[in-house]
């Protein structure tokens, strides 16, 4: 990278208020010594974030920051992927880091163990895991909010899907810039505050259920449907990056989790499937799985075993915590919008399905109860057995295994 180059920070914001303080702040405080500017793009906020970002332009320019400022107020937000990709088209810098309100960098979550274990999993990932790990739920190996990288590299990529609340741009760019040949390059320190809070645009995120999705540039307006589903998208790149590498391999759970994986490989991929694997007496002692939805005939039934009498390479499709945050992301995305305008018993309308009951008691819990009780509800669901077992059998990740789950 040459020193006499521009950088630009890239910014989207909607109705970020309460944190653009600080998030600015953050800007101005960084001892990086070159060109920089701020591009910053407004998505239609409604509170007072434009105020606070005039106030901060000023404290940023005559420190040596170039501010650039671009937005609309249009009745709704057209999303993160719209929002960056135009502060990206309105800045000028040869290189590119991206800043929420391709080298990455370990961060630090506010408020602290609000994530316990995604936090640990996304910070002592090992240099070869960040790209081993790329298939799991959790998603990019280095976070969105500490990707850096070049203008023209963000060109070849790019851009970033504009299908709005709900479609992981992220994680789209991240697996375009694998298939064309990027590189994950992590900085090995904590450079990033990075706030966890239950508003947040990557809630609205499912793994499972979508409506529709379009690829940057176009009418907002216009939205195809279905949406593909993370969960699909993870399956296709599987597909498409890790199994053609393998004749056969091994699902490492019969439950539901590597049924699910099961039913939702293409015709070929199924074929590969020699075996489930797990610890389960009740499902070794079954013998196999039938896939009774299956147009083949006779009806394809797969072998469980014991996972000590499996045969690598293991696709890992082993659940290793549970969060009520899944339970709150499924009922504020399919149930209808009710929202609480007072205490507990008063409602803009009543609530008339299980979900919007659900959903207003979540949307009040998120008021009142402690990060620390909510860790309460992530639950370990292995106890370590999982980790040890797969310690046991000395295998290479990457080679004889991978983590889908």
């Amino acid at each position: 990278m040459c020193d006499g180059e521009n950088k630009s920070v890239i910014l989207p914001v909607h109705d970020a208020e309460p944190w653009l303080d600080e998030c600015l702040g953050s800007v101005l405080q960084q001892d990086f010594e070159g060109s920089m500017e701020l591009s910053i793009f407004n998505d239609a906020s409604k509170d007072k974030s434009m105020t606070i970002i005039e106030k901060w332009k000023k404290k940023l320019e005559d420190s040596g920051i170039l501010v650039v400022i671009g937005g609309h107020d249009s009745p709704s937000p057209r999303g993160v992927g719209y929002s960056k990709n135009q502060a990206v088209a309105q800045s000028s810098g040869s290189y590119l880091c991206f800043l929420d309100a391709i080298i990455g960098c370990q961060v630090t979550r506010e408020p602290p163990n609000s994530t316990e274990r995604y936090m640990r999993w996304i910070n002592q990932l090992a240099p070869n895991q960040l790209l081993t790990q790329v298939f799991t739920s959790n998603g990019p190996t280095v976070i969105m909010p500490t990707w850096f990288c070049s203008r023209a590299w963000f060109a070849h990529v790019g851009p970033f899907d504009e299908g709005g609340r709900g479609v992981p741009e992220d994680l789209l760019f991240f697996y375009e810039h694998l298939r064309k040949g990027g590189r994950v390059v992590r900085v090995d320190q904590s450079l990033l505050l990075y706030r966890y809070h239950p508003g947040a645009a990557t809630h609205s995120v499912l793994e499972y259920v979508g409506l529709g999705s379009r690829r940057g540039g176009g009418d907002p307006s216009q939205v195809s449907a279905p949406r593909t589903t993370i969960w699909a998208h993870r399956v296709r790149f599987l597909e498409e990056q890790a199994l053609p590498h393998w004749a056969t391999f091994t699902i490492w759970n019969a439950g539901r989790q590597g049924r699910r994986l099961y039913r939702s490989l293409t015709a070929g991929s199924q074929r590969k499937v020699a075996a489930f694997c797990d610890v389960d007496e009740n499902k070794i002692r079954k013998g196999f799985y039938c896939y009774e939805d299956s147009q083949e005939r006779p009806k394809p039934r797969i072998p469980v075993l014991h996972f000590r009498a499996a045969r690598p390479p293991f696709v890992i499709c082993v659940k290793l915590w549970d969060a009520m945050s899944r339970l709150c992301k499924l009922l504020l995305r399919n149930s209808k919008a009710v929202v609480p305008t007072g205490d507990v018993t008063s409602w803009q309308q009543k609530p008339t399905t299980v979900c919007e009951v659900l959903q207003i008691l979540l949307c009040h819990l998120t008021k009142f109860v402690s990060f620390a009780t909510w860790k309460f509800f992530i639950q370990d669901l292995t106890g370590g057995v999982f980790e040890d077992n797969l310690r046991s059998l000395n295998l290479q990740e990457g080679r004889d295994f991978l983590h889908f789950s």
